[in-house]
């Protein structure tokens, strides 16, 4: 009887063999691991802050309800609510955002809420929804517009997206933008550009009701939205009660000349007094942050100061106008005379300065103002001064 050969053991890994990897998979992979995080972050922060407002919307709704004889009392309602909620959860409350909550819960009524969440006095139908905004497998399926009601929000959607669809207002069609947007992955700018160019209703013109339905039809593509853009939304954060840092919204070069150019009319001694940096501005639903914001107390006005990164354009000049009239209209008090802009370009090849004042105020502007501000070249002069420097310093530290 032959002997059977013993099975020969495979040679040991070298140490190198071992710890082989290849970094281009490892990093594949874990990039897709804090992606997955990131987005799963972002999603839960948007689901439950238009969950709460739509829960806001609905006992404001059922406080005041009752009819055009309740409508005084509503309104000191809404504004006693306002009042006590800025004091306890700052500026996110005002009586506008309160009544665009109470729009928002009877824009969609029939949402279903969510296990957890308080009912109310009078309770609206609830089923076993998943806590995160109902069950999301609903959105994945393909129904005809209008057909079947979505139920819960979108995860994918913030505030932002559905104060855009409450302006729409045929049912049909802002199921269909809500769908599209979750679907494709909209941003809000995007949504808002279909709505505007009224998508839905070229599509029903040129294809009829067929045309709705995903099949057959070109899906128009979203943009990657990156949490960090999500989180330092001014409306997030007063949602979770964080202060919004001015370096959200700077780059390192532009907090540099920021800060240069901050000190510079501080030291001017010609009446400045620091207010704000990237002050926020709403107008509807829209952010704006005005880079700083001084107050001259021998002009007695606001002087709003804006740098732009790059060249000046018409819509650049256009916008700090903007920015003057709401600062008017909001900040603004008796006594004060007109708020004055500030434009500076810094762009590698030249620099700007220029003054924006509006219309109505130039000859105020012309007579008194020009008397306690740098000119023009003075601040194109520093800007570039600075630039240079800064720059250089940048270099000089990588270089190290």
């Amino acid at each position: 009887m032959s002997k059977t050969s013993p099975k020969t053991k495979p040679a040991p890994k070298s140490k190198q063999q071992l710890v082989a990897v290849e970094p281009d998979a490892l990093f594949g992979r874990v990039a897709a691991i804090l992606d997955q995080a990131r987005g799963n972050v972002v999603r839960a922060v948007n689901t439950q802050m238009v969950l709460a407002y739509w829960l806001i919307g609905r006992e404001i709704v059922q406080a005041v309800q009752g009819g055009e004889e309740r409508a005084a009392y509503g309104k000191s309602i809404v504004a006693d609510l306002s009042i006590r909620l800025r004091d306890r959860y700052g500026q996110g409350f005002s009586v506008a955002n309160l009544k665009s909550f109470r729009q928002f819960f009877q824009t969609y009524p029939d949402r279903c809420t969510p296990i957890g969440y308080p009912t109310g006095s009078q309770s609206s139908p609830s089923t076993n929804l998943h806590p995160m905004g109902g069950d999301l497998s609903l959105h994945r399926k393909s129904y005809p517009v209008g057909t079947k009601s979505l139920q819960g929000f979108a995860p994918q959607l913030t505030w932002s997206h559905y104060r855009a669809l409450m302006r729409v207002d045929s049912l049909e069609a802002r199921d269909f933008y809500e769908r599209e947007a979750i679907d494709c992955g909209w941003s809000k700018v995007q949504l808002e550009r279909q709505i505007h160019s009224f998508y839905f209703d070229r599509i029903v013109a040129n294809q009829g009701k067929k045309g709705l339905l995903p099949t057959g039809r070109e899906r128009l593509p979203g943009e990657a939205v990156q949490p960090s853009q999500v989180l330092k939304s001014p409306m997030v954060l007063e949602f979770l009660g964080l202060p919004a840092s001015p370096s959200l919204h700077e780059s390192r070069l532009e907090q540099a000349i920021i800060d240069n150019l901050q000190t510079f009319l501080l030291e001017l001694g010609k009446g400045f007094s620091f207010v704000a940096r990237q002050k926020h501005i709403r107008f509807g639903d829209q952010d704006y942050f005005v880079d700083l914001v001084f107050y001259n107390y021998v002009l007695k006005c606001f002087l709003l100061l804006d740098l732009k990164m790059g060249r000046l354009t018409h819509a650049d000049v256009g916008q700090m106008d903007g920015y003057v009239r709401l600062f008017e209209d909001q900040f603004k008090v008796p006594g004060d005379n007109p708020t004055i802009g500030l434009l500076l370009c810094s762009d590698k090849s030249e620099a700007i300065a220029k003054y924006s004042i509006l219309n109505e105020s130039k000859q105020i502007f012309a007579a008194k103002y020009l008397h306690n501000l740098p000119t023009e070249e003075q601040l194109q002069q520093e800007i570039e001064r600075e630039r240079h420097l800064i720059e250089s310093a940048l270099e000089d530290r990588a270089d190290e």
